[in-house]
């Protein structure tokens, strides 16, 4: 009997081991402009190491925020690969890939670390939100990633003040900062928004959410911080 219990035991923890890998993520991080003023900063200043445990610090937050508790309700993603190129702008990513600019990290003026920790917070939502397969408006899914990087304690201190901005849907920051009054209002909101943006997108999940249409959200969060 102690010979089975314990062969029993050993198998659960080779299966916990086997399940663990079946759904582990793979970092890769690849400076491709070391020979560049803003390379050598990334490797100076913040490092190939560093952004590995970011990426997966930030993919383990971006779960719990989304409320992700099994791989089921996750996207697929086995490796996400992480590129310092000398380009313009500041980052992007596509097909689980975040290519950040070298040379937005040699102009930034700040605390270089901290600011690529927040880009990167937000590059990875990218990575693992729904975006209603193709259907939902650009400015709400990089208002999602800013929120993310906004409930991370990552937002820069340039970014709007709740209640400003012209459009819900305006993106990045002001629609953070929507999404964040209306998660206030039900806690775990941008969680069941996410999963219902899986397979398409409408106005009416602000509805089925909250049980006011988006619009009107929009106008109580405006009156809210004018008064």
């Amino acid at each position: 009997m102690a010979n089975m219990i314990s062969f029993l035991a050993s198998l659960l923890i080779i299966l916990a081991i086997f399940t663990r890998e079946i759904h582990a993520v793979d970092y890769a991080v690849t400076n491709t402009a070391a020979n560049t003023p803003g390379g050598a900063r990334f490797n100076r200043d913040i490092g190939a190491q560093y952004s590995k445990q970011t990426l997966a610090a930030s993919t383990s937050f971006i779960w719990k925020i989304f409320q992700q508790n099994s791989p089921a309700d996750r996207k697929n993603v086995r490796k996400v690969s992480m590129f310092v190129d000398d380009m313009g702008g500041v980052a992007y990513a596509s097909n689980n890939e975040i290519h950040v600019s070298a040379r937005y990290i040699q102009s930034y003026s700040g605390n270089v670390k901290r600011e690529m920790t927040g880009v990167l917070y937000h590059e990875s939502t990218h990575i693992w939100q729904w975006n209603g397969n193709g259907q939902a408006p650009g400015g709400l899914i990089e208002g999602i990633a800013d929120y993310v990087r906004l409930k991370a304690g990552f937002a820069p201190s340039h970014w709007v003040k709740p209640g400003q901005g012209d459009r819900w849907d305006q993106g990045y920051d002001v629609t953070a900062r929507f999404l964040d009054y209306c998660n206030s209002l039900r806690n775990g909101f941008v969680a069941q928004l996410n999963k219902k943006m899986r397979n398409g997108y409408s106005n009416q999940f602000f509805v089925d959410l909250l049980g006011k249409t988006v619009d009107q959200l929009w106008r109580d969060y405006k009156a809210k911080f004018r008064a």
